[in-house]
């Protein structure tokens, strides 16, 4: 389903079935009226890194269209580090890896990455097209915006909000943008294009949790959208000790460089605009499979030119084309 690459992100908050109230970013002061604190964010963003065993899990909820039923529920589970990548004061980057606890296979998972009062954030605009869009003050005084990477470091989606601490407990809460089809439903369904999201992430106790109101749409190339469900995604963070990650930091040190010179060329693309075009089919396993091939030549101890990844780029990304709509939020 070809989408017209000048919808508007703008949504109401009732799409994803969440009260206005629950995220809305003043430019002063935090929800119970303390001054925006960055360093406390900063540690609180910082305190995700750590060894987990991880809980997804995915429902669908309210069901909005005539005869529409409801899908399976997901459930799955895996043991993952999280490994910080970068870290200042207004900034951290956050990588996630899969280790298999029989076999100690590795899998470079999604990557996370944290910027405060960003002033600009890429969005999901288009099937495999993300374009760079400037983030209203209104939205990112005071506030971190969150950028997540596929294993490959493409783009995939950004939110923008801020953290509150009421009772004592951190969480941080977006906006609503859009982000393309999950991994467990793009192979299984054709009847949507496009989720409206907003996310939760709060610490606790045992680590983590990382909430999703997603509204599962079907944006057409008119511009109108048919909203078909709502979906509630939990994903539970419990820190571990049980599971050996010393694979996953092995493959780290080996190929942590080779990684930034991935992401240096998606930064050619990410950083200044106008965003990227995939020309890979929605899997992505056309950048995939070499990219993750490089970086098995380098844990073998073979050499990997830069050549041979901007190869792959040349091949599988072009910039995103340029449109009048250059403001992220509402």
């Amino acid at each position: 389903m070809k989408l017209a690459v000048a919808i508007s992100l703008t949504l109401p908050l009732a799409l994803a079935g969440i009260p206005a109230h629950a995220h809305s970013i003043s430019p002063a002061a935090s929800a119970d009226g303390v001054p925006v604190d960055a360093a406390r964010d900063h540690d609180s963003i910082l305190a995700m890194q750590g060894e987990y065993l991880v809980d997804f899990a995915f429902d669908e909820t309210v069901l909005l269209q005539p005869g529409y039923e409801r899908h399976p529920a997901m459930r799955s589970g895996a043991s993952e580090t999280v490994i910080v990548v970068e870290d200042s004061p207004q900034r951290i980057v956050l990588q996630h890896i899969l280790v298999d606890e029989k076999s100690g296979h590795v899998t470079k998972h999604w990557r996370q990455d944290w910027s405060y009062q960003a002033g600009q954030r890429f969005e999901f605009s288009d099937d495999q097209t993300w374009q760079v869009r400037n983030i209203p003050a209104s939205v990112n005084q005071g506030a971190w915006t969150q950028c997540v990477y596929e294993v490959s470091d493409a783009p995939r989606y950004c939110g923008t909000g801020r953290w509150a601490y009421e009772n004592g407990i951190a969480t941080w809460t977006s906006d609503l943008s859009w982000r393309p089809l999950p991994r467990r439903e793009y192979s299984k369904r054709d009847d949507y294009n496009a989720l409206a999201v907003i996310n939760r992430h709060t610490l606790t106790p045992q680590g983590w949790t990382h909430e999703q109101f997603n509204t599962k749409v079907r944006r057409n190339a008119d511009g109108s959208q048919l909203e078909l469900a709502r979906e509630f995604g939990f994903n539970e963070y419990r820190k571990t000790t049980d599971t050996d990650f010393k694979p996953a930091y092995d493959y780290w040190k080996a190929t942590q460089g080779y990684w930034a010179r991935v992401r240096a060329q998606w930064d050619r693309y990410l950083l200044d605009g106008p965003g990227v075009h995939l020309k890979t089919k929605v899997d992505g396993m056309a950048m995939i499979m070499p990219l993750f091939g490089f970086a098995s030549d380098l844990e073998e101890g073979r050499q990997v030119d830069d050549s041979a990844i901007t190869a792959v780029f040349e091949k599988w990304v072009e910039p995103a084309p340029l449109t009048a709509t250059a403001t992220a939020g509402r």
